[in-house]
Formats: C-alpha cells, structure tokens, sequence
C-alpha cells in the first residue's frame, strides 16, 4: 500500500472523513446560529407578498422550520463527511508541492485554496441568495453557471500549484509574485468570461438583509473549508511525525 510521509492512504482517508465530519458539525452550526436569522427575515418578506402565481407562498411548508434547520445541519455533516474524503485525497496527491512545510501548514493552505477557489471566486460572480430572491424555472441554469465556475476555480488553483512547482528555481518573493499574476488574471478571465447571474432582487427584499445572508452564507462555507484544514491538520501532523521518528 502506497504511503505518504509515513501514512498510508487509507490512514489519511480516515482523518479526512473524521475531519469532514467536524467541520460539517461546525459549519452547521454556524448556520443555525449566524445563516438562520437572515434566512427568517427573507421568509417574512416572502410570506408577507400577494399569494398566486407572483408571490412566493403557494403551498404550505412540508416541515417546519424547526424540522428544516435540525435537517441542514445533518446536511452539513454528511457534506463535510464527502468533502473530507476529496480533501483526503488531493492532500496525498499533492505530495509534490508544499514540501518544505510541516503538514499542519500544508493541509491548511491546502483547504485555503480550496475556499478561495470553491467558495470565494462563485461568491463574487453569483453570490447567495435568500428565500424570495431568483426564479425557480432558472435554477438549473444557475446551478450549472455555479458548478462551472468552481470546477474552474479550482484547475486554476492546480494549475498555480503546478506553476509554483515549475518555477522552483526561482527566488520565493519572484516565484510568489509571479503566481500570483498568474492566478489574478486567470481570475479576471473567469469572472469576464461568465454570464452574468439571471437572478434579480425583489425590490421588497432589504438590502441589509441580501448582505447580511450573503456574509454569513460565506462565513458558513469558511468554517467548513478552513475548519476542514484546521482539523485534518491536527490529525495528520503529529502522526506523520511519530511515523517519521519510528522509521529512523
């Protein structure tokens, strides 16, 4: 079985998943405490429009809201439990890179590059919105903008890895300059590139309360992804240690 700094992948695998499942803990909890009141504000505007075809509350609610937030943070578990076990594994993929560092701070960075690329960059171009806000007959169309811009927020952060790997010779302030040039107009492109979000914001939705969903939609996905590296870090750190000492 292959191995990385002593660990093997199915060691890794196993700190991933435990990981995930405390930042999905984490990042539950985050949105029941700082996500959810944004969320009730937006439902009463919602409920407070005409009923019909232009208002936002035709049918009743299949739970209750209590229902509903016990249900999210389970959620946020079992997507921090999946994401726990990708992370695993592009952290023993990426071997190459980060060498020099400790494993705490590769995991980090690791999870840090991953929030600026699957968190950060979507945020800016099609940022959340609460209840009320975008039509339902362009949500597919949004989710596919959405997972697209991901998926390529996250080749070009492989591809500054790969950047950084190549351009080792070089001194570290030049290399770090040069990446980050790199990175900031592939990022121009991207935003550039990609339509524009078809959603559009009901006048009767207040602006405090648009904002202050977004932040904390934002903070919630934070605590998944840097409490991911937080964690995995102080799983793996000192257990690749006691596996380096013991092979000497």
């Amino acid at each position: 079985m292959s191995t990385y700094q002593g660990l093997t992948y199915k060691g890794l695998l196993a700190r991933g998943l435990g990981a995930g499942a405390v930042s999905g803990l984490l990042a539950g909890l985050v949105g029941v405490l700082v996500v959810e009141a944004p969320i009730r504000a937006a439902l009463a505007v919602e409920q407070a429009r005409p009923a019909g075809p232009g208002g936002g509350h035709e049918h009743g609610e299949v739970f209750s809201r209590g229902t509903q937030v016990v249900g999210g943070v389970l959620a946020a578990v079992v997507v921090g439990v999946a994401v726990g076990a990708l992370f695993a594994t592009a952290y023993a993929g990426s071997r190459r890179w980060f060498t020099t560092k400790a494993p705490f701070v590769r995991a980090v960075a690791l999870s840090a590059a991953a929030f600026g690329a699957a968190a950060v960059l979507p945020a800016v171009k099609y940022p959340a919105n609460p209840p009320g806000v975008g039509a339902a007959d362009t949500v597919e169309y949004r989710t596919v903008l959405y997972l697209g811009l991901i998926a390529a927020g996250l080749v070009v952060a492989v591809g500054a890895s790969a950047l950084a790997s190549r351009l080792g010779r070089l001194s570290p302030p030049v290399r770090a300059t040069a990446v980050a040039l790199a990175v900031v107009a592939a990022v121009v492109v991207l935003l550039v590139a990609f339509p524009a979000t078809p959603d559009t914001v009901p006048s009767d939705v207040p602006g405090g309360v648009l904002w202050e969903f977004r932040l904390a939609s934002l903070a919630e996905t934070a605590t998944l992804w840097l409490g991911l590296g937080v964690v995995f870090g102080l799983l793996v750190d000192p257990a690749t240690r006691r596996a380096e000492a013991s092979a000497v």
